[in-house]
C-alpha cells in the first residue's frame, strides 16, 4: 500500500507529464509551430499558443487533484472544445466535411479564440469542482458527506 505523500508525488509527475504531452501533442496536430506532420492554412497567432498552454496546464492539474474513480467528461469536453478553438477551421477534416470552408471561415474563424477561451472555462470548472470535492468539509470529511453533531 503506498503512502499518502507517494501517492501525491506519482499524481504530480502524472499531472506533468499529462500537461506536456498534452501541449506537445494538440501544438503539433493543430500545426501552431512549424512541423513535417502537418500544415497549417490560416496563420496562427501568439493567442493560440497562450490558450493552448493554459488548457494544457489546466488538464495537468486536473490530473493531478482528480478522485481515482471520478468521471472526467467535464476535462475532455473542454479539451475537444479548446481543440476546435486552436485548430485551423479549414485544416480540420471533420469540421470541413461537415460544414463546409465557407461556413467555417464566416463563423469560426472570427470566433476561434473565444471557443478556446470556452474550452478553458470548462476545464476550469472541472478543476474547481474536483479541488471543491477533495477538499475536507466542517469535521474533516470529505466528498460531501456530513458530520454529525453531537
Amino acid at each position: 500500500m503506498i503512502g499518502h505523500s507517494e501517492w501525491r508525488l506519482r499524481s504530480m509527475i502524472l499531472g506533468t507529464c499529462v500537461a506536456l504531452v498534452s501541449f506537445a501533442v494538440i501544438g503539433t496536430l493543430t500545426a501552431l509551430w512549424p512541423n513535417r506532420l502537418f500544415v497549417r492554412m490560416t496563420p496562427a497567432g501568439d493567442w493560440e499558443i497562450a490558450l493552448l498552454a493554459v488548457q494544457s496546464t489546466l488538464l495537468g492539474l486536473y490530473v493531478f487533484v482528480r478522485r481515482p474513480a471520478c468521471s472526467t467528461k467535464a476535462a475532455g469536453l473542454g479539451g475537444v472544445i479548446n481543440f476546435v478553438g486552436v485548430a485551423c477551421p479549414v485544416c480540420n477534416k471533420i469540421l470541413l466535411f461537415l460544414f463546409g470552408a465557407d461556413a467555417l471561415m464566416t463563423y469560426l474563424e472570427p470566433v476561434r479564440l473565444y471557443v478556446a477561451a470556452a474550452g478553458i472555462a470548462v476545464t476550469l470548472l472541472a478543476v474547481a469542482y474536483e479541488i471543491y470535492r477533495n477538499t475536507p468539509k466542517q469535521g474533516g470529511v470529505a466528498n460531501g458527506a456530513s458530520a454529525s453533531l453531537s
